[in-house]
């Protein structure tokens, strides 16, 4: 990733600079964002935390991780002492004002020797319950009164409800103005889900048939293999809804959803998604057993290995009733979607990881062709591959060579890393970089947030009072609970991930 634009000097403060998140993508990004001479001449990177480390210590954790996270890898020296230069250490509790007056005058100490006002992003690389405690403090050490130079950003989750979610944002911006609130959805940041809008808006082939008359419903897929990990305990109070419906698929859903914007400006894009929350038909407390399906992962096989179910998982309780998989019905009704499904999926321990969302066009109205000739046919579809391959499949039928007349399906495939030459940055890098230039195209608004807890506060409302009683009902390694086939409308089904990848595209 390469751009002519020239960044002001910048501060990146993060809060939580010894955790997990930084060592494992904020700091590899930050990295990449460097050696691609994307950062600006004058920057520093102040890690804050409550751990004693030192300078030595600190910069070999980071080493690691970005020779693990790099897409470059191994880190050459001359380049990794240049970088060191940039980096600063400050040990201090997040709740009390004294490290805040720390980061204020080690502030005031670069804008010095840089001779020049800085834009100081605030990184809360934290647990949620530090969300609530850092913007106050930086209100109150007069850190967050510049609005041209003063940014947020925050990590998901955004409250546990609507109400948290509410509560949170009250917070933030009785600190910060909207305009600095930077909140992050790093699927957002995705090169195939950006392509989302290119594809759609500056195609004039594809737009005229993104609409009911044409696309029978759409399936949104994000599964993956692993398992909760050493997220027990986290894992216990989220649950599949909360960690990944009420973003990343609400997310892709508004996507592809959207109506055409008037300009790429970001509250333009964003006013369009918030459109899209609007339009989702509610689903009634009586009808949320028809409209959603929940599972948890017992014990099975992945690949060869057998792995345990998710109550015999670390700090995850032995009867736990917390979903790891979710499926659900939506509906977007305005005059392009009426009655059209869109069908959302997530969940852990699933066959393999895949981010996946396939159009399912309609069956021509009349088959001319006679019986014989289409034994194998299949609706045309097409599927946007955002993950682990990033690309886009398109199938539609074609005549077998030979005397005899036989149609079957064939597909025609775009893959980034095979039409680009440049590589694919990640996420973090892309959405690190528009923090940075200040643009807040790909990330979330307060009323955005919200509209998304709307629409699954009515499961959450139910499900207390409807506790599983099959739960493990799906062995790891397969693709969730056999009653997901029930919310598909006759006809419809759950599309097998592509192989990107492969030279002959083949569902896995």
């Amino acid at each position: 990733m390469e751009t002519n634009i020239k960044l002001k000097p910048t501060v990146f403060a993060i809060f939580g600079g010894s955790g997990d998140l930084t060592w494992r993508k904020l700091i590899p990004s930050l990295f990449d964002l460097y050696q691609d001479l994307n950062m600006p001449s004058d920057f520093s990177i102040i890690a804050l935390d409550r751990i004693r480390l030192n300078d030595k210590e600190l910069h070999k954790r980071f080493r690691d991780g970005i020779e693990k996270f790099s897409r470059k890898g191994k880190v050459d020296d001359k380049v990794w002492s240049k970088f060191t230069r940039h980096i600063y250490y400050k040990q201090g509790d997040f709740t009390k004002s004294k490290i805040y007056t720390i980061l204020k005058e080690q502030c005031s100490n670069l804008e010095k020797e840089w001779n020049a006002k800085a834009q100081i992003i605030f990184y809360m690389a934290t647990p949620p319950l530090m969300f609530g405690e850092i913007p106050k403090h930086l209100k109150e050490a007069g850190l967050a009164n510049d609005r041209e130079r003063a940014r947020i950003v925050v990590e998901k989750p955004i409250g546990h409800d609507i109400a948290s979610a509410l509560k949170l944002n009250q917070i933030l911006t009785d600190s910060f103005t909207e305009s600095q609130i930077f909140r992050i959805d790093h699927y957002l940041g995705k090169e195939t889900v950006q392509n989302i809008l290119a594809f759609r808006f500056a195609n004039p082939l594809f737009e005229p048939i993104w609409n009911r008359r044409y696309v029978d419903y759409v399936t949104i897929t994000v599964a993956e293999d692993l398992g909760v990990e050493h997220r027990g305990e986290y894992y216990e109070k989220a649950g599949a809804l909360r960690d990944m419906v009420q973003n990343h698929l609400m997310q892709l859903l508004c996507l592809i959803a959207m109506e055409p914007m008037v300009s790429f400006d970001a509250d333009e894009i964003r006013n369009k998604k918030v459109d899209v929350l609007h339009a989702i038909r509610p689903i009634p407390h009586d009808m949320v057993n028809q409209s959603v399906v929940r599972g948890q992962y017992g014990r099975g096989y992945m690949g060869s290995k057998k792995v345990c179910g998710y109550r015999k998982e670390s700090k995850v309780s032995k009867d736990s009733n917390t979903e790891t998989f979710v499926a659900l019905k939506l509906f977007v009704d305005n005059r392009r979607w009426q009655d059209v499904p869109f069908y959302l999926r997530t969940g852990k321990r699933l066959p393999r990881q895949v981010s996946e969302v396939t159009i399912q066009f309609r069956a021509v109205p009349h088959k001319s062709f006679p019986p014989e000739a289409t034994l194998d046919w299949q609706t045309s579809c097409l599927i946007l591959s955002i993950q682990p391959d990033e690309g886009i499949v398109l199938r539609f039928q074609a005549k077998q060579p030979g005397t005899m007349l036989l149609l079957n399906p064939v597909t025609m495939r775009f893959n980034y890393q095979e039409s680009f030459s440049v590589p694919i940055p990640d996420a973090y890098e892309t959405l690190l970089w528009d923090v940075m230039n200040n643009d807040a195209t790909l990330f979330m608004r307060a009323d955005q947030v919200e509209a998304a807890w709307q629409i699954i506060m009515p499961i959450l409302d139910a499900w207390p009072g409807q506790p599983p009683a099959d739960f493990p009902n799906y062995s790891a390694g397969t693709w969730g609970p056999e009653e997901t086939n029930g919310l598909l409308n006759p006809g419809h089904h759950w599309p097998l991930p592509m192989e990107l990848s492969e030279k002959n595209i083949s569902p896995k």
